[in-house]
């Protein structure tokens, strides 16, 4: 860009290659931008709640994902608009930081957009919307922390856990086996969570799955499965007490590297040459029966006579076994990787109760369970289902659940679901909005009506009459000041959130509030866009 001057000596812009450029600019660009905004937000609006649709997405390679996780859809879907792709950062930035609620906060974003466009066009300046939504963000945020309720659950007590992962699996496709689901989640998280320090690392969480069976054969493993068998067929296929070596070098005889050529011109020299290589891992095999191992995990491949050996020695292995399993099976079972054979030990030994192979269907797929280990910080939750898309749908699923019960051991403070949380939050800010003089007070009355947009969603969902149900919940909320009615998606007949047990983490609901607003205001602040043009 370059700046020029006319003959009256007012500047204007010359834009490098300007005919193969559009530019929108001041009023048309907002417009433009939250149009593009909204028309996302609107894909996502009918996969909110526990009665919300599913999308199917294809990829270029063909694969398909069927999914109602917000930043699963937006993350498959191929985004060409700049604003659009903000508001795809938006649902991925909630995913990373809370895991839950990915569609809410798109929704959210796009009923914050609905209403600064109406503002346009009454020809209020983008910039005081922008801070009217702050103001009345602020007021969201702290509202939320007055109604929020705390819960106390110890290991002997996860049901408050369980009843808040079951309200993030209602909305999922596997909502009918919610409560086991829920369980398997509550009781992973509090195997790995370190309860003084409030912390969960979810990296020791493995979540496998294998096509075949139903959904209610997923099950937690105390311990680890790993995708692999023995590496041959009349090893034993269940080690009680086993001592695992786990070895990252390779398990077989080494190979020169040199450039020298072996001529070997009798039968003799090749007999002596077999017997020094077969002594070679003989030693090997020794080693590892010497230091008390039953059970040899390697990284690398060894090949048919190295198994066949192993065989005859009694000494059970498996190759082939990936680094990350590596790293679980040694955190699991207290045991060391061990990069040479020299450095092996018993010390550096791994010990697990029982090591077992299973197989599943008529193909007879093998798997192997490391279980009752030394160190029962890494577990697994491993996942059956109809077809693959159904596995992968519910490993999503799973990892919202962890992410919520992860949450709440951080942060004991959980809200109301069902669109009662918003209803609240909007009552608030509306009441809130009279206090301030201005401009900014109808930017603050437009975010409390963008706020109704997740409970509309929500009602509008269920196959309810949305303006009529939200209403009456609000005129309820009201007038019994009780932040605790919602929109009845499952028709229950009550929509008192507390009685049908539908919870939300405070920090997921206050960290969509925050995101929402600060996308909407970096949206409403740019005024001028300059684009290739398609030809």
């Amino acid at each position: 860009m370059a700046l020029a001057f006319d003959e009256f000596g007012r500047p204007f812009i010359i834009i490098k290659d300007q005919e193969q450029k559009t530019r929108l600019r001041g009023l048309d660009a907002q417009k433009a931008n939250i149009s593009a905004g909204k028309a996302v937000a609107r894909i996502l609006r009918t996969s909110l709640g526990p009665k919300g649709m599913d999308k199917m997405l294809q990829s270029p390679d063909g694969d398909v994902t069927i999914s109602n996780d917000g930043a699963t859809i937006l993350e498959q879907m191929d985004v060409d608009n700049q604003i659009a792709k903000l508001m795809v950062e938006l649902s991925r930035s909630q995913d990373y930081e809370i895991g839950d609620g990915t569609t809410g906060v798109v929704v959210l974003a796009g009923g914050l957009l609905e209403q600064a466009e109406r503002l346009l066009e009454r020809g209020i300046h983008p910039i005081r919307i922008a801070e009217g939504y702050e103001m009345a963000s602020r007021i969201a945020f702290e509202h939320l922390e007055h109604i929020s309720e705390k819960f106390e659950f110890e290991s002997s007590n996860l049901e408050p856990l369980i009843q808040t992962c079951m309200t993030t699996l209602s909305s999922k496709m596997v909502n009918r086996n919610k409560r086991s689901l829920a369980e398997i989640a509550v009781n992973a998280v509090v195997a790995v969570a370190d309860l003084e320090r409030r912390d969960v690392n979810l990296d020791l969480i493995k979540v496998e799955g294998k096509v075949g069976g139903k959904l209610e054969d997923t099950e937690l493993i105390y311990g680890i499965v790993v995708d692999k068998d023995m590496s041959h067929p009349q090893m034993p296929k269940q080690i009680e007490d086993a001592k695992i070596a786990i070895l990252t070098c390779p398990f077989e005889p080494p190979k020169p590297k040199t450039k020298h050529k072996v001529d070997i011109d009798t039968v003799e020299k090749f007999q002596t040459l077999r017997q020094q290589e077969h002594k070679y891992f003989d030693d090997m095999v020794q080693k590892c029966k010497d230091v008390g191992a039953t059970l040899v995990i390697c990284q690398w491949g060894f090949d048919d006579e190295a198994n066949h050996l192993l065989m005859h020695r009694n000494l059970p292995a498996v190759r082939w076994v990936g680094g990350v399993e590596l790293e679980l099976i040694a955190i699991a079972t207290g045991g060391r990787i061990v990069p040479r054979f020299q450095e092996l030990t018993t010390e550096k030994l791994g010990k697990a109760g029982v090591v077992r192979e299973k197989s599943f269907g008529t193909t007879k797929d093998r798997m192997l369970y490391i279980e009752h280990c030394a160190n029962s910080r890494a577990v697994t939750i491993f996942i059956r289902g109809g077809n693959k898309m159904m596995i992968e749908e519910t490993k999503r699923s799973i990892h919202d659940a962890l992410c919520v019960a992860r949450n709440l051991i951080r942060n004991k403070s959980i809200v109301y679901g069902g669109g009662s949380a918003e209803i609240a939050c909007s009552i608030a800010v509306e009441a809130a909005s009279d206090r301030h003089p201005g401009v900014e007070q109808y930017a603050i009355r437009a975010f409390a009506d963008a706020l109704d947009s997740v409970p509309m969603a929500l009602a509008e969902n269920s196959g309810l009459q949305p303006i009529e149900t939200l209403s009456a919940v609000k005129s309820q909320q009201i007038k019994e000041n009780n932040p605790y009615y919602g929109i009845d998606c499952n028709d229950v007949g009550t929509n008192d959130m507390r009685r049908q047990n539908v919870f939300e983490t405070l920090i997921g609901k206050q960290q969509q509030i925050l995101l929402a607003t600060q996308v909407v205001k970096m949206i409403l602040k740019i005024d001028d866009v300059i684009s290739p043009s398609d030809f």
